[in-house]
């Protein structure tokens, strides 16, 4: 069965991409599916602080017409603080910072002392002119889950947080604005714990008892949302390797709390290792060489066998690759060694699609395992193009699943390539 779906994929994408790259319209067909209700989610993280160094804003989310291929918005991040309450990592972006005309979804420039500025009214802004668009508060993330663990350890603990969770980002009594100004902005949280019960960013708090307090947080936050409305959404990003799963997820009854879930479909090998490796292969390759294999493919079956629903799991897709440098052997650079990260833009080993895309060298791809690398004789980058995302869409049809969350929409093209893949399977 297994190989089966492997070449059903395959032969979707061998076959069917001059079918799928036919235009579609930025607007007006993303535009009624949106309204009339979606089968496949289609979730993107907006980073907050994208607006500086990356001078991408909320605008660029409707220029590029990604906003009207997108179901939700998760908004990245907020935080946890010592004393086990919610709050803004950065108010200034967040509702603060006055946004000029030129960065305004509408083309209205914030005025002086108004109620509500910042990345938060601009995401309101392009609600309204999205119909059916959520918008989700992401809480957490890589550089902002080190309280998590305290915050969760008691039910008094866990109280506390879910109240200020919503008070903060659901009611939007934001500080320092008048009383509910940032109301409505918000359809939702999605709780970015990287990790329950196993390592993440240095100096992360992490217990044993985070796999059951996480269940027990979420419950809690589940039922006071109920009271808030029950309509508001939670979700959460969940691990892709099978030992973060167990050390952290009670994943049966977490997914019954659940809207969906997000899964982590990158990061699955990089610049962190000494042997190149593929960033988001959808299948596993019989030729890696590593003791332990990851995939798309095999993330989704260890959370199918721990009881999450199918229909519940959203795959994350990569809009970045991970690289090396000084690579030598291999098979075209894949499985060589390399003597560290590739130079990147931003950071080392790291670098954006729609820089990738341009980037000179030779392109190879595995239609079996579902990758696509560059490698130039020195440099080796793993990343996903619209063609590799055609296949992991037209996976997360065929296996019945939630839809497709991309990480992170700022590192995706000026004509939203990679969004426009995915929306013209999974819609």
């Amino acid at each position: 069965m297994q190989r089966l779906l492997r070449h059903m994929i395959a032969a979707v994408l061998a076959v069917g991409l001059a079918a799928v790259a036919a235009p579609v319209p930025a607007h007006a067909n993303a535009q009624a599916t949106q309204e009339s209700g979606d089968r496949f989610k289609r979730v993107a993280y907006f980073i907050q602080w994208g607006v500086y160094g990356r001078n991408y804003h909320v605008k660029d989310m409707d220029t590029s017409g990604a906003a009207a291929k997108l179901t939700h918005v998760n908004y990245a991040f907020g935080f946890v603080n010592p004393e086990g309450d919610c709050y803004s990592a950065d108010p200034w972006a967040d509702w603060q910072r006055p946004v000029p005309a030129e960065q305004s979804v509408d083309g209205v420039a914030d005025a002086e002392g108004q109620a509500l500025s910042g990345n938060l009214n601009q995401l309101r802004k392009l609600k309204a002119r999205h119909p059916g668009l959520k918008a989700l508060i992401s809480l957490g993330g890589w550089t902002g889950s080190k309280y998590f663990s305290d915050a969760v350890l008691t039910p008094a603990g866990r109280t506390r947080l879910a109240s200020s969770c919503i008070d903060l980002w659901l009611k939007g009594n934001l500080p320092g604005a008048p009383a509910g100004a940032g109301a409505g902005v918000f359809d939702g949280i999605d709780l970015d714990w990287e990790w329950p019960g196993s390592s993440g960013n240095d100096g992360n708090v992490i217990r044993p008892e985070d796999k059951r307090n996480f269940t027990l947080f979420v419950t809690e936050l589940r039922r006071q949302m109920n009271g808030f409305d029950r309509r508001s959404e939670l979700t959460a990003f969940l691990p892709a390797a099978a030992a973060k799963i167990d050390a952290g997820f009670e994943v049966r009854d977490v997914f019954r709390q659940l809207t969906f879930a997000t899964v982590q479909g990158y990061d699955l090998h990089g610049p962190w290792e000494t042997v190149t490796g593929h960033n988001g292969n959808l299948f596993n390759d019989r030729r890696d060489p590593n003791p332990v294999r990851y995939s798309v493919d095999q993330t989704v079956r260890d959370y199918l066998t721990r009881g999450a629903p199918a229909r519940k799991i959203v795959v994350g897709v990569p809009a970045y690759g991970q690289g090396w440098t000084g690579v030598t052997g291999g098979r075209n650079g894949l499985y060589g060694t390399a003597t560290g990260p590739a130079p990147g833009t931003f950071a080392a080993g790291n670098e954006d699609y729609k820089i990738l895309v341009n980037k000179p060298g030779k392109r190879y791809r595995d239609l079996l395992t579902g990758s696509v690398w560059l490698y130039d004789g020195n440099e080796f980058w793993s990343y996903d193009d619209p063609a590799s995302l055609t296949q992991k869409a037209a996976y997360i049809r065929l296996k019945g699943l939630g839809g497709s969350m991309m990480w992170s929409i700022d590192q995706d093209d000026t004509k939203a390539s990679l969004t426009t893949a995915l929306y013209r399977v999974l819609r």
